[in-house]
C-alpha cells in the first residue's frame, strides 16, 4: 500500500478518536438528548446507565478526514459514496438527538440515500447470479428499485444489531475486512483502500464502544455503516466479474439473517415488523448468560461477553465468503447452511429458554412453603428466567 492510501486510513483512526474522546468528554451537557429518549425504558434496552449516541458522528468525522487527504484514483469515487450517506446519518441523528424520527421516515432517508448513490455514481446491482432473475436485474427498472431496497435492509440490519457493546461495530469491522480480503484477492487496491478506510474509522470509535461503553454508535452511526458497506459491497460485485453476490450476502450475513428472523417473528406473531422487542439472537444470549451463570445484576459483563460470543458465529460466514468468492455454487450452499445453523440455532435456545421457564412457577411454590430465604440477587435471577420464559412462548 503506497503512502497515498496509508496516510488517510491513519488520519481516519486519528480524527475518528479524537471525535469520540471530544463526544465522551463533553458527556455531561448532551447527556439530556438521551435522558429525553429515555432510552433506558426501552423494551429493547441491554445497557444500565445513560449513554450518548453520537458514536457515529466519529466515525462519520473519520471517514471524512481520511477523504479528505486522499489523492489516488478512487478517492473521488469514495467521495461520493460517502456524501450519499448523508441524508440517512441526517434522519439517524435527528433520531439520537430524540426528535424521534419514526421508522418508515428513516428508511425512506435511507433510500433517498441509495437513489442519490445510483444517480452520483451511475452504479447498481446488475447480477444475482440466480438463472432467470439476472435477465430481469439486466432490465435497470428492475434492477435500480431492487438495489435501492437492498441497501434500505442492510441499512436497517446493522441497526437492529446495535445492541450490544461493540456489536454492530465489530460486525462492521468484520464486513469490511472481508470485503477487503476478496478485492485482494482480485487485485483491486482501491477497494481495498475503501474497506480498510472503514476500518480504521471504526476501529477509533470501538475504543470508546468497548467493552464498556462510553458512546454507542447511535442511529446515524449505524444506518450510515449499513449504507456505506453495502455500496463497497456493490462497488466489487461490479467491478470484480469472478465475484458472486452470495459470497457478499456470506460476508453480510448475520445483520441480514437476524433482520429477517425479526421480521418473520413479529409477522407470525401477529405484530407489525418494525415494533421493537426483545427476542434478538443477541438478547437471547445475553439473558441466558445472566439467568444462568452472571446473575442479573451483571450486565455490564454480559453485556459485552454476549457480544465476545457472538464474534466467532458472526466471522464463520464471512470467511466463507472470502474462500468461495469465485465459486457461485459452493457460495449458495454455504449461505444455505448457515441459515439452517442459524435458524436452527435460535429455536433450540428459545425451546430451551422456555422449557426452563415451564419449571420456575412449581419452583417457586415449593420455596414459598418451605420458607426458605432468597436473597436479593436470587430473585431478580428468577424474574429474569419470567422474561426468558415469555421470550419462548412469543417466539
Amino acid at each position: 500500500m503506497t503512502s497515498g492510501q496509508l496516510i488517510p486510513i491513519i488520519t481516519a483512526f486519528s480524527a475518528s478518536v479524537l471525535t469520540a474522546a471530544l463526544v465522551a468528554w463533553t458527556r455531561d451537557h448532551h447527556i439530556a438528548l438521551v435522558l429525553r429518549r429515555n432510552d433506558l425504558r426501552a423494551v429493547q434496552a441491554s445497557h444500565c446507565t445513560p449513554t450518548p449516541r453520537l458514536g457515529g458522528l466519529a466515525v462519520l468525522a473519520g471517514l471524512a478526514a481520511g477523504a479528505l487527504l486522499a489523492s489516488h484514483d478512487d478517492a473521488h469515487l469514495w467521495s461520493l459514496i460517502l456524501a450519499s450517506a448523508a441524508p440517512v446519518a441526517l434522519a439517524g441523528l435527528a433520531e439520537d438527538l430524540g426528535l424521534r424520527i419514526p421508522p418508515a421516515g428513516r428508511l425512506a432517508a435511507a433510500a433517498l440515500s441509495s437513489l442519490v448513490a445510483v444517480i452520483t455514481l451511475q452504479l447498481w446491482l446488475a447480477r444475482l447470479d440466480i438463472p432467470g432473475l439476472d435477465l430481469l436485474m439486466a432490465w435497470s427498472a428492475f434492477a435500480i428499485p431492487f438495489s435501492i431496497f437492498s441497501v434500505m435492509g442492510v441499512c436497517n440490519a446493522f441497526n437492529l444489531i446495535d445492541g450490544m457493546n461493540g456489536l454492530s461495530g465489530f460486525t462492521g469491522v468484520a464486513t469490511a475486512l472481508g470485503l477487503a480480503a476478496v478485492a485482494l484477492q482480485a487485485e483491486d487496491p482501491g477497494l481495498v483502500w475503501m474497506a480498510l478506510l472503514l476500518v480504521s474509522a471504526l476501529v477509533g470509535f470501538l475504543i470508546f464502544n468497548y467493552p464498556q461503553a462510553r458512546i454507542f454508535l447511535g442511529d446515524a452511526g449505524a444506518y450510515a455503516l449499513g449504507h456505506l458497506l453495502a455500496w463497497v459491497g456493490i462497488l466489487s460485485i461490479s467491478r470484480i466479474d469472478e465475484l458472486t453476490p452470495w459470497a457478499v450476502l456470506l460476508i453480510f450475513f448475520w445483520p441480514v439473517a437476524d433482520t429477517l428472523l425479526a421480521i418473520w417473528r413479529r409477522r407470525t406473531a401477529g405484530r407489525p415488523s418494525d415494533e421493537p422487542d426483545r427476542l434478538h439472537f443477541h438478547q437471547l444470549v445475553m439473558r441466558a448468560l445472566e439467568i444462568l451463570i452472571l446473575g442479573r445484576q451483571a450486565r455490564r459483563v454480559a453485556n459485552p461477553l454476549t457480544t465476545l460470543i457472538l464474534l466467532p458465529m458472526i466471522a464463520a460466514p464471512i470467511a466463507a465468503g472470502v474462500l468461495l468468492w469465485d465459486h457461485p455454487l459452493a457460495a449458495f450452499a454455504a449461505l444455505a447452511a448457515f441459515g439452517a445453523l442459524f435458524i436452527a440455532t435460535y429455536m433450540t435456545g428459545m425451546t430451551l429458554a422456555a422449557r426452563r421457564g415451564r419449571y420456575l412457577p412449581s419452583l417457586r411454590a415449593r420455596i414459598r412453603a418451605a420458607n426458605a430465604p432468597w436473597t436479593t440477587a436470587r430473585t431478580q435471577e428468577a424474574r429474569g428466567e419470567l422474561d426468558l420464559e415469555e421470550a419462548g412462548e412469543r417466539a
